[in-house]
Protein backbone atom coordinates (compact mmCIF):
# COMPACT_ATOMS: atom_id res chain seq x y z
CA UNK A 1 0.00 0.00 0.00
CA UNK A 2 1.24 3.03 -0.91
CA UNK A 3 2.64 5.72 1.62
CA UNK A 4 1.65 8.37 -0.69
CA UNK A 5 -0.72 10.97 -0.09
CA UNK A 6 -1.37 11.70 -3.45
CA UNK A 7 -1.71 9.57 -6.78
CA UNK A 8 0.07 10.62 -10.21
CA UNK A 9 -2.78 10.07 -13.17
CA UNK A 10 -1.78 6.43 -15.03
CA UNK A 11 -1.30 9.23 -18.08
CA UNK A 12 1.39 10.59 -16.82
CA UNK A 13 3.24 7.74 -15.94
CA UNK A 14 6.29 6.52 -18.08
CA UNK A 15 7.69 3.26 -18.28
CA UNK A 16 12.07 2.94 -17.52
CA UNK A 17 14.24 0.73 -17.67
CA UNK A 18 17.51 1.21 -15.91
CA UNK A 19 21.12 0.35 -16.81
CA UNK A 20 23.35 0.38 -14.09
CA UNK A 21 27.32 -0.25 -12.91
CA UNK A 22 25.86 -0.31 -9.34
CA UNK A 23 28.88 -1.75 -7.50
CA UNK A 24 31.65 0.50 -9.29
CA UNK A 25 31.27 3.30 -6.47
CA UNK A 26 28.75 3.93 -4.32
CA UNK A 27 25.99 6.27 -5.88
CA UNK A 28 23.78 4.46 -8.80
CA UNK A 29 22.22 2.56 -5.54
CA UNK A 30 20.56 5.90 -4.60
CA UNK A 31 19.06 6.19 -7.89
CA UNK A 32 17.90 2.57 -7.91
CA UNK A 33 16.25 3.44 -4.76
CA UNK A 34 15.16 7.15 -6.04
CA UNK A 35 13.45 5.71 -9.73
CA UNK A 36 11.60 2.58 -7.37
CA UNK A 37 10.26 4.90 -5.03
CA UNK A 38 8.82 7.25 -7.64
CA UNK A 39 4.89 7.17 -8.80
CA UNK A 40 5.62 8.73 -12.05
CA UNK A 41 8.07 5.90 -12.74
CA UNK A 42 7.07 2.16 -14.18
CA UNK A 43 10.13 0.49 -13.59
CA UNK A 44 10.13 -2.54 -16.16
CA UNK A 45 13.37 -4.17 -14.88
CA UNK A 46 17.25 -3.11 -14.11
CA UNK A 47 19.83 -4.29 -16.42
CA UNK A 48 23.34 -4.70 -14.98
CA UNK A 49 26.26 -3.14 -16.58
CA UNK A 50 29.88 -4.05 -16.48
CA UNK A 51 32.76 -1.74 -15.28
CA UNK A 52 35.79 -3.56 -16.78
CA UNK A 53 38.46 -0.83 -16.64
CA UNK A 54 37.98 -0.43 -12.98
CA UNK A 55 38.14 -4.02 -12.28
CA UNK A 56 40.84 -4.50 -9.26
CA UNK A 57 38.29 -5.05 -6.58
CA UNK A 58 36.69 -7.66 -8.90
CA UNK A 59 39.30 -9.56 -11.45
CA UNK A 60 38.23 -9.25 -14.74
CA UNK A 61 35.01 -10.71 -16.26
CA UNK A 62 33.48 -10.30 -12.83
CA UNK A 63 32.10 -6.94 -12.94
CA UNK A 64 28.88 -6.86 -14.28
CA UNK A 65 27.97 -9.78 -11.70
CA UNK A 66 29.51 -7.49 -9.32
CA UNK A 67 26.88 -5.01 -10.57
CA UNK A 68 24.11 -7.82 -11.13
CA UNK A 69 24.40 -8.73 -7.16
CA UNK A 70 24.35 -5.26 -5.49
CA UNK A 71 21.06 -4.79 -7.39
CA UNK A 72 19.77 -7.68 -6.04
CA UNK A 73 20.82 -6.13 -2.91
CA UNK A 74 19.33 -3.05 -3.37
CA UNK A 75 15.51 -4.32 -4.12
CA UNK A 76 15.81 -6.59 -1.68
CA UNK A 77 16.69 -3.93 1.08
CA UNK A 78 14.08 -1.84 0.32
CA UNK A 79 11.50 -4.67 0.64
CA UNK A 80 11.05 -5.33 -3.39
CA UNK A 81 12.29 -8.70 -4.21
CA UNK A 82 8.95 -10.00 -4.72
CA UNK A 83 8.36 -7.37 -7.21
CA UNK A 84 11.38 -7.48 -9.19
CA UNK A 85 12.75 -11.14 -8.55
CA UNK A 86 12.36 -11.25 -11.86
CA UNK A 87 13.19 -8.03 -13.47
CA UNK A 88 16.62 -8.04 -12.68
CA UNK A 89 18.96 -9.14 -15.43
CA UNK A 90 22.81 -9.84 -16.84
CA UNK A 91 24.00 -7.35 -18.98
CA UNK A 92 27.36 -8.17 -20.83
CA UNK A 93 30.19 -8.74 -18.99
CA UNK A 94 32.75 -7.06 -21.44
CA UNK A 95 32.95 -3.81 -24.18
CA UNK A 96 32.18 -4.42 -27.60
CA UNK A 97 34.72 -5.71 -29.83
CA UNK A 98 35.39 -3.62 -32.36
CA UNK A 99 39.59 -2.36 -33.32
CA UNK A 100 42.06 -2.85 -29.87
CA UNK A 101 42.09 0.37 -28.75
CA UNK A 102 45.87 0.71 -29.29
CA UNK A 103 45.58 0.18 -32.68
CA UNK A 104 43.65 3.61 -33.28
CA UNK A 105 45.33 6.66 -34.48
CA UNK A 106 42.72 9.48 -34.86
CA UNK A 107 43.37 12.57 -37.27
CA UNK A 108 40.17 12.91 -39.59
CA UNK A 109 37.66 15.38 -38.59
CA UNK A 110 35.58 14.05 -40.89
CA UNK A 111 35.94 10.08 -39.94
CA UNK A 112 32.84 8.23 -39.30
CA UNK A 113 32.05 5.41 -36.71
CA UNK A 114 32.85 2.41 -38.97
CA UNK A 115 36.20 3.80 -39.77
CA UNK A 116 37.62 4.29 -36.49
CA UNK A 117 36.26 1.16 -34.89
CA UNK A 118 35.53 -1.17 -37.59
CA UNK A 119 32.71 -3.62 -37.72
CA UNK A 120 31.72 -3.37 -33.91
CA UNK A 121 30.36 -6.47 -33.13
CA UNK A 122 26.96 -6.83 -30.97
CA UNK A 123 27.18 -8.45 -27.37
CA UNK A 124 24.41 -9.92 -26.39
CA UNK A 125 22.82 -10.74 -23.45
CA UNK A 126 19.79 -11.12 -21.10
CA UNK A 127 19.85 -7.82 -20.52
CA UNK A 128 19.99 -6.13 -24.59
CA UNK A 129 17.50 -9.03 -25.48
CA UNK A 130 14.67 -7.49 -22.15
CA UNK A 131 15.60 -4.02 -24.16
CA UNK A 132 14.76 -5.22 -27.33
CA UNK A 133 11.30 -6.81 -25.99
CA UNK A 134 10.58 -4.03 -23.70
CA UNK A 135 10.97 -1.37 -26.45
CA UNK A 136 8.98 -3.89 -28.94
CA UNK A 137 6.23 -4.22 -26.86
CA UNK A 138 3.11 -2.72 -27.57
CA UNK A 139 2.15 -0.09 -24.96
CA UNK A 140 1.00 3.91 -25.48
CA UNK A 141 3.31 4.67 -22.06
CA UNK A 142 6.97 6.07 -23.54
CA UNK A 143 9.64 4.26 -22.83
CA UNK A 144 12.92 5.83 -21.33
CA UNK A 145 16.07 3.69 -21.14
CA UNK A 146 18.33 4.86 -18.27
CA UNK A 147 21.60 4.24 -18.32
CA UNK A 148 24.28 5.25 -15.42
CA UNK A 149 27.32 3.54 -16.48
CA UNK A 150 28.63 2.00 -19.90
CA UNK A 151 26.47 1.90 -22.76
CA UNK A 152 27.35 -1.19 -23.93
CA UNK A 153 24.11 -3.28 -23.08
CA UNK A 154 22.15 -0.40 -25.22
CA UNK A 155 24.89 -0.42 -28.19
CA UNK A 156 24.13 -4.23 -28.45
CA UNK A 157 20.53 -3.89 -28.56
CA UNK A 158 21.06 -1.25 -30.84
CA UNK A 159 22.67 -3.78 -33.20
CA UNK A 160 20.74 -6.73 -32.91
CA UNK A 161 17.89 -4.57 -33.40
CA UNK A 162 17.65 -1.13 -34.90
CA UNK A 163 14.22 -1.36 -34.97
CA UNK A 164 14.29 -0.25 -31.25
CA UNK A 165 15.69 3.20 -32.23
CA UNK A 166 11.95 4.56 -32.92
CA UNK A 167 10.49 2.83 -29.87
CA UNK A 168 12.65 4.57 -26.82
CA UNK A 169 14.45 7.28 -26.02
CA UNK A 170 18.13 7.03 -24.14
CA UNK A 171 19.24 9.09 -20.84
CA UNK A 172 22.91 8.80 -20.53
CA UNK A 173 25.12 10.25 -17.78
CA UNK A 174 27.98 10.23 -19.11
CA UNK A 175 30.56 12.10 -21.44
CA UNK A 176 32.89 15.14 -21.60
CA UNK A 177 32.15 18.77 -21.15
CA UNK A 178 31.00 20.22 -24.58
CA UNK A 179 31.97 21.48 -26.83
CA UNK A 180 35.93 19.44 -26.56
CA UNK A 181 34.69 16.63 -24.74
CA UNK A 182 37.39 14.60 -23.24
CA UNK A 183 38.36 11.90 -20.57
CA UNK A 184 35.28 10.83 -18.70
CA UNK A 185 34.99 7.37 -16.93
CA UNK A 186 31.40 6.11 -17.95
CA UNK A 187 32.53 7.18 -21.71
CA UNK A 188 35.75 5.43 -21.15
CA UNK A 189 34.37 1.91 -20.23
CA UNK A 190 32.95 1.52 -24.08
CA UNK A 191 33.68 4.14 -26.51
CA UNK A 192 32.75 2.03 -29.43
CA UNK A 193 29.05 1.64 -27.80
CA UNK A 194 28.98 5.41 -27.29
CA UNK A 195 29.66 5.72 -30.65
CA UNK A 196 26.96 3.23 -31.64
CA UNK A 197 24.61 5.03 -29.53
CA UNK A 198 25.19 9.11 -30.86
CA UNK A 199 25.16 7.86 -34.59
CA UNK A 200 21.61 5.61 -34.12
CA UNK A 201 18.28 6.70 -34.94
CA UNK A 202 17.18 6.43 -30.97
CA UNK A 203 16.87 9.90 -29.22
CA UNK A 204 19.33 10.46 -26.77
CA UNK A 205 19.26 12.89 -23.41
CA UNK A 206 23.12 13.30 -22.75
CA UNK A 207 24.16 14.19 -19.11
CA UNK A 208 27.70 15.23 -19.49
CA UNK A 209 29.98 15.11 -16.37
CA UNK A 210 30.27 18.83 -15.97
CA UNK A 211 27.01 18.67 -14.88
CA UNK A 212 26.31 15.73 -13.10
CA UNK A 213 28.82 16.73 -11.23
CA UNK A 214 26.69 19.26 -9.25
CA UNK A 215 24.81 16.91 -7.29
CA UNK A 216 27.10 17.12 -4.57
CA UNK A 217 25.89 16.46 -1.26
CA UNK A 218 28.55 16.02 2.32
CA UNK A 219 28.33 12.62 4.14
CA UNK A 220 26.98 14.66 7.36
CA UNK A 221 24.06 15.10 5.35
CA UNK A 222 23.43 11.88 4.40
CA UNK A 223 24.17 10.73 8.17
CA UNK A 224 21.24 13.27 9.45
CA UNK A 225 19.06 12.25 6.19
CA UNK A 226 19.47 9.30 4.87
CA UNK A 227 20.80 6.85 6.85
CA UNK A 228 17.82 6.88 9.69
CA UNK A 229 15.53 5.56 7.07
CA UNK A 230 14.96 1.30 7.52
CA UNK A 231 17.93 -1.08 6.05
CA UNK A 232 18.07 0.54 2.64
CA UNK A 233 18.65 4.07 4.37
CA UNK A 234 21.50 2.48 6.58
CA UNK A 235 23.02 0.87 3.59
CA UNK A 236 23.18 3.45 1.16
CA UNK A 237 24.99 5.44 3.49
CA UNK A 238 27.25 2.58 5.25
CA UNK A 239 27.81 1.53 1.82
CA UNK A 240 28.99 5.18 0.63
CA UNK A 241 31.55 5.33 4.07
CA UNK A 242 32.97 2.01 3.29
CA UNK A 243 33.86 3.39 -0.31
CA UNK A 244 35.44 6.10 1.31
CA UNK A 245 37.27 5.02 3.52
CA UNK A 246 38.61 2.08 0.97
CA UNK A 247 39.99 5.13 -0.95
CA UNK A 248 41.81 6.40 1.81
CA UNK A 249 45.21 6.81 0.47
CA UNK A 250 44.02 8.34 -3.05
CA UNK A 251 44.44 11.74 -2.55
CA UNK A 252 42.53 13.38 -5.51
CA UNK A 253 39.09 11.54 -5.34
CA UNK A 254 36.69 11.46 -3.09
CA UNK A 255 36.97 14.45 -1.33
CA UNK A 256 36.50 12.98 2.55
CA UNK A 257 33.46 14.48 3.62
CA UNK A 258 31.81 15.19 0.40
CA UNK A 259 30.50 12.92 -2.81
CA UNK A 260 29.01 13.23 -5.85
CA UNK A 261 25.42 11.61 -6.65
CA UNK A 262 25.57 12.96 -10.23
CA UNK A 263 23.82 9.90 -12.08
CA UNK A 264 20.98 11.46 -10.09
CA UNK A 265 20.22 13.90 -12.85
CA UNK A 266 18.85 10.92 -14.63
CA UNK A 267 15.80 11.41 -12.32
CA UNK A 268 15.83 15.20 -12.48
CA UNK A 269 15.50 15.30 -16.49
CA UNK A 270 12.50 13.17 -16.13
CA UNK A 271 10.46 14.60 -12.95
CA UNK A 272 11.51 18.52 -13.01
CA UNK A 273 9.74 20.56 -16.17
CA UNK A 274 10.98 20.71 -19.33
CA UNK A 275 12.94 23.87 -18.90
CA UNK A 276 13.98 24.71 -22.47
CA UNK A 277 17.01 26.81 -20.84
CA UNK A 278 18.24 23.63 -19.45
CA UNK A 279 19.63 21.75 -22.46
CA UNK A 280 20.64 22.49 -25.75
CA UNK A 281 19.82 20.79 -29.05
CA UNK A 282 23.12 19.67 -30.49
CA UNK A 283 24.30 17.96 -33.82
CA UNK A 284 25.17 13.92 -32.07
CA UNK A 285 29.03 14.14 -32.63
CA UNK A 286 31.54 11.42 -33.55
CA UNK A 287 33.68 10.23 -29.92
CA UNK A 288 37.50 9.44 -31.45
CA UNK A 289 39.50 7.07 -29.21
CA UNK A 290 40.92 9.80 -27.01
CA UNK A 291 37.40 10.54 -26.01
CA UNK A 292 37.09 14.30 -27.55
CA UNK A 293 33.82 14.86 -29.41
CA UNK A 294 34.86 15.50 -33.01
CA UNK A 295 31.87 17.46 -35.29
CA UNK A 296 29.47 16.01 -37.25
CA UNK A 297 26.75 18.82 -38.43
CA UNK A 298 25.06 16.74 -41.11
CA UNK A 299 23.95 14.11 -38.13
CA UNK A 300 20.88 13.99 -36.11
CA UNK A 301 20.24 16.48 -32.95
CA UNK A 302 20.58 15.28 -29.31
CA UNK A 303 19.52 16.99 -26.39
CA UNK A 304 22.58 18.00 -24.36
CA UNK A 305 21.78 19.06 -20.75
CA UNK A 306 23.69 22.64 -19.28
CA UNK A 307 22.31 22.67 -15.90
CA UNK A 308 20.12 20.76 -14.08
CA UNK A 309 17.89 21.41 -10.24
CA UNK A 310 20.41 19.17 -8.00
CA UNK A 311 18.45 20.66 -4.81
CA UNK A 312 15.05 19.66 -6.16
CA UNK A 313 16.33 16.46 -6.74
CA UNK A 314 17.70 15.22 -4.00
CA UNK A 315 14.94 17.25 -1.85
CA UNK A 316 12.47 14.77 -3.40
CA UNK A 317 14.86 12.26 -2.55
CA UNK A 318 15.06 12.81 1.18
CA UNK A 319 11.19 13.19 1.17
CA UNK A 320 10.83 10.37 -0.52
CA UNK A 321 13.27 7.89 1.95
CA UNK A 322 11.48 9.21 4.65
CA UNK A 323 7.88 8.54 3.77
CA UNK A 324 8.43 5.54 2.75
CA UNK A 325 10.82 3.89 5.50
CA UNK A 326 10.52 6.45 8.35
CA UNK A 327 8.68 5.14 11.36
Amino acid sequence: MSKYRFTVPEKKKIRVIIDTDCKNEADDQYVIAHFLMTQKFIVEGIVAAHFELNHFLYGKGNTMKASFDEIKKVVSLMGLHEDYKDKIFPGSPFPLQGKPIEQFSFHAAHSKPKELFGEISPAPSEGSKFIIQEALRDDDRPLYIVCIGTLTNLASAILENPEICNRATAIWSGGGPYPAGGFEFNLMQDIAAANVVFSSAMPLWQIPENVYKNHEVSLAELQVRVAPYGQIGEYLFAQMVDFNDKMADIIAWPHGESWGLGDQGTVTVLLEENRRGNYDWTPAPIISPEMFYVQNPASRPIKVYNRLDARFTMEDFYAKIKINYGE
